[in-house]
């Protein structure tokens, strides 16, 4: 599936390894594993068989955005939207967050 980044620091992170120091290395080895992933699925509703990840719609302000999380680890959770363009369905990588 298709996915592009919302903030440039997370692209860095992807592209480059920027600023990797920054979150725990349990966290920054799941995001690669994450985006491996994505790439390799059809849709998001293949991230639903992906138990481990947890992938679901958030609630309050952020579900009416649209917004989704991905389970990093315990603590830390990688935020998506699904969009559309005229190529169809892509998933926008938003941030990295800690949910605690």
């Amino acid at each position: 599936m298709r996915f592009s980044f919302k903030k440039k620091k997370i692209e860095k992170l992807y592209t480059e390894e920027k600023d990797a120091h920054k979150y725990p290395k349990n966290v920054v080895d799941n995001f690669f594993e994450i985006i491996a992933i994505i790439e390799s699925i059809e849709s998001e509703q293949d991230l639903y068989t992906f138990k481990g990840l947890r992938f679901e719609k958030l609630s309050g302000k952020r579900g009416n955005r649209g917004e989704r999380s991905l389970r990093l680890n315990d603590q830390y959770r990688l935020i998506i939207i699904l969009e559309i363009d005229e190529e169809g369905k892509y998933l926008l990588i938003v941030d990295i967050e800690d949910y605690h």
